[in-house]
């Protein structure tokens, strides 16, 4: 009963706890006995063994330093071959460039390299450098400490001129061109000319920075034996990378253990240092440099001794009880993760009604609770902000139509007070009816949508005011697709155009004139054209034709063509707008393309 409860206790612990509970179980009980059984029946030396473990601890860590040096040589080679880059370094005047390329230069080299930086975890920041007054690099690259630098004067840089393209490998160092400190960022830079196709000179630098910390913490992580370790030499058997920085770029100093490194092919060795001996082992690395590993001997030799039998048995069997433990740890520490990485990708997928069900007392049922309360507050701000956007869109619409009526009023009104200044009372008569019939028309719909069907009855209604307004007949003819007459459009959306038409177009003709409005489908747009037999656009307003956005921007378009403008770019989705063009036959067309809004959603 003690020991379940125990359990239930050990169960309730942090995720941390958790954590380390399993790694003690998986790792330290079958690595722990097995210690324990090597020194009670140690009696026999397996130098052997542990000479194959420690040829492949030398392998393994060469292959980790390999990729962290490729990554930086792939970096090189993905600036040398860049042709905007030998572009701009090839063709930089003495007298420099107009603002204009100069920005634009700067712009690609700076996105550029740190696109390159962002690609490669072990790139601290790269450089592009033409001399100590031009250069571009990633991160913090420091302008001022180019000018103090002298690259051509810089022992690499005169290597690689003479290199023509080829790498030069330098010891870590501080980072004399980064602005984030007093050279305190440790680098191993990576140096290259690059070289202009056509007349083979130099014209500027490559230097790739691998992040030096992470190439010594990677050397301090090999371990031979309690005190050995690891450093990196190149061919002449100078240090340039170890764990004591301060011997970085001097030659190894013991004489026979620098013999081996640079004049001994085996890749295992013995020597002394003073009076201990020494084992010694070395792995080529990818760069030409050279891992070698240093231990005393007496550390790998020492009770290595074991009756095979009772360390494969005993090791098989708690590696097993450990592997099955930890599995089932792993497992119970593991469904909440899984449940909370299923929630949050149904999140990404835009389901927002999601919720997880971790009802545990370590972390992970806390972040269960703070998810579930963040997706409710995104849904009620998402609702706000919805609300919010749909009340400014009808305080907009409304602010519109305000403007129209009262132009549209003021003109019909004109025009009946004139008729009867002049005792056209008939005519008059029959403008008012008009107009009431218009007006009762409008009043009678709710809201501030209509169908397009609706919308076009009020513009024959309307069209007969018009008529009367200007003593002239204007023919309607109306094509109407029946799959787009039931669409809800902002009211007026059609009439402006179909008022500018005859004030525009017809009227300053002098004759009777036909008005023609076709309204289709096509695909999820509908398209609705405006047509007249007037004279066309004055040239003046040649502008709008070019563009009605610009020319409403500019305040250059009439209010009908702005209403019909902002009533398509609120309600309607990304593409829908009006056009202007010139008919070949004479007159305008108009047109309003309208596509549906789609809900963020639908976009993604």
């Amino acid at each position: 009963m003690r020991v379940a409860e125990i359990w239930r206790k050990r169960m309730r612990m942090s995720f941390t706890a958790k954590m380390i509970t399993a790694f003690v179980l998986v790792i330290l009980i079958p690595t722990l006995f097995t210690s324990y059984s090597f020194y009670v029946v140690s009696g026999s030396t397996v130098k052997r063994n542990v000479r194959e473990a420690s040829i492949q601890i030398a392998k393994q860590g060469a292959d980790s330093l390999s990729f962290i040096f490729n990554a930086g040589s792939d970096v090189s080679d993905m600036i040398y071959i860049d042709s905007r880059i030998r572009h701009v370094l090839t063709n930089q005047p003495s007298g420099g460039l107009d603002l204009a390329q100069w920005r634009e230069n700067e712009d690609y080299m700076k996105s550029f390299l740190n696109n390159v930086v962002y690609s490669s975890s072990f790139v601290n920041i790269v450089y592009v450098l033409k001399n100590h007054e031009t250069g571009w690099g990633s991160g913090t690259f420091s302008r001022i400490k180019l000018a103090r630098y002298f690259v051509e004067e810089q022992p690499w840089a005169k290597e690689a001129t003479a290199l023509e393209g080829g790498l030069v490998w330098n010891a870590i160092a501080a980072d004399q061109l980064s602005s984030g400190g007093d050279y305190t960022e440790m680098v191993l830079p990576i140096g290259r000319a690059i070289t202009d196709y056509a007349s083979g000179d130099t014209v500027g630098y490559i230097l790739v920075n691998l992040n030096g910390r992470k190439v010594i913490d990677k050397i301090k992580e090999m371990k031979l034996g309690e005190t050995g370790g690891f450093l990196v030499v190149n061919d002449e058997g100078r240090i340039m990378v170890s764990s004591d920085t301060g011997s970085i770029g001097s030659i190894v100093p013991n004489k026979e253990l620098l013999g081996h490194i640079t004049e001994d092919s085996h890749i295992e060795f013995e020597y002394k240092q003073g009076d201990i001996p020494y084992y010694g082992i070395k792995q080529p690395l990818s760069n030409g440099w050279q891992l070698v590993g240093t231990v005393p001997v007496h550390e790998i030799t020492d009770r290595l001794s074991a009756l095979h039998s009772n360390i494969l048995r005993s090791f098989g069997i708690f590696t097993l009880l450990g592997i099955g433990m930890g599995l089932v740890i792993a497992s119970r520490v593991t469904r909440p993760v899984k449940q909370l990485t299923r929630g949050m990708k149904q999140v990404q997928k835009g389901d927002l009604n999601v919720r997880t069900d971790v009802r545990t007392n370590d972390e992970f049922g806390l972040m269960s609770h703070q998810f579930n309360k963040m997706i409710t507050d995104i849904n009620v701000l998402m609702e706000q902000v919805t609300e919010e956007q749909q009340r400014k869109q009808e305080a907009e619409l409304r602010a519109a139509v305000h403007r129209i009526n009262p132009h549209f009023l003021f003109n019909t009104l004109g025009t009946i007070r004139w008729l009867i200044k002049y005792g056209q009372s008939e005519q008059a008569y029959e403008g008012i009816s008009a107009l009431t019939r218009l007006l009762e028309a409008n009043m009678g719909r709710k809201g501030n949508f209509v169908t397009i069907a609706e919308e076009l009855s009020v513009i024959e209604k309307y069209l007969v005011i018009l008529e009367m307004r200007y003593h002239k007949r204007f023919k309607l003819n109306i094509a109407l697709d029946p799959e787009a007459a039931g669409l809800l459009v902002p009211r007026m959306l059609i009439q402006p155009l179909v008022e500018n038409a005859v004030f525009h177009g017809i009227v300053p003709k002098g004759t009777d004139g036909e008005i023609g409005i076709e309204v289709s489908r096509e695909g999820e747009a509908v398209m609705i054209a405006v047509t007249d037999d007037g004279i066309g656009l004055p040239p003046e307003k040649g502008d709008v034709i070019e563009s009605v956005e610009k020319a409403v921007k500019e305040g250059h378009a009439g209010i009908g063509l702005h209403h019909v403008h902002e009533c398509a770019r609120l309600y309607f989705g990304l593409g829908s707008g009006v056009t202007l063009e010139a008919r070949e036959e004479g007159g305008m067309l108009a047109r309003i393309v309208l596509y549906p809004k789609k809900t963020p959603k639908q976009e993604g």
